[in-house]
């Protein structure tokens, strides 16, 4: 294992009621978070390969760990979305080399396909910062039923010299969906986009 993982948090949002109106069945969405050491933290670097080479490690390991969470098979994954928090002492780019080059692939075969590009959202905090992990359907970006988000934030991290990272799938889009758009039973699933 190349990420220093210091901590995994893992959750389960699970929906039951909207506006007065059952949710049936619930949507419900996981979290999985991976608080590790940042190898950059403190020193400029034009090579971030380690970060890279961690991204992908944390995509699959996140992915896998919100599927077993919601009790699916990777097939029955809907969306997902991808976030992470750098500490005081590391630089945005360190989250970028994260979550972009390598982190989607691992995180597609733990949902099975995922042809749409994953939401991302990146800063820099301290302790206790949240962060938005935006989401969309795994296939088909244009499906507005799921365009969502879900908070991510661990009351102890990121320290100065950590990453936050941050991945949710869902098994749902949000509950009562009605401003149109691509459906579900729509999705052709080729382009990414439709």
């Amino acid at each position: 294992m190349t990420a220093q993982i210091r901590k995994i948090v893992v959750q389960v949002d699970e929906l039951l009621q909207e506006g007065g109106v059952a949710v049936t069945p619930p949507t419900r969405r996981a979290l999985a978070m991976a608080v590790i050491a940042n190898p950059y933290a403190g020193r400029f670097s034009d090579n971030l390969d380690e970060l890279i080479a961690i991204g992908e490690e944390l995509g699959g390991l996140l992915g896998a760990r919100c599927v077993q969470a919601l009790g699916i098979k990777p097939a029955e994954a809907e969306s997902y979305g991808k976030a992470a928090i750098v500490g005081e002492a590391g630089e945005l780019e360190h989250a970028a080399a994260i979550l972009h080059p390598k982190l989607g692939a691992p995180l597609r075969m733990a949902v099975s396909k995922g042809a749409a590009l994953v939401p991302s959202a990146k800063k820099q905090g301290t302790l206790g910062t949240a962060i938005d992990v935006p989401l969309g359907h795994k296939d088909a970006a244009f499906v507005r039923s799921h365009f969502d988000a879900m908070e991510a934030r661990i009351s102890d991290a990121p320290r100065a010299n950590e990453i936050l990272v941050a991945v949710v799938v869902t098994d749902s889009g949000r509950p009562h969906p009605r401003v149109g758009g691509l459906q579900v039973h729509e999705i052709v699933g080729q382009d990414g986009l439709r």
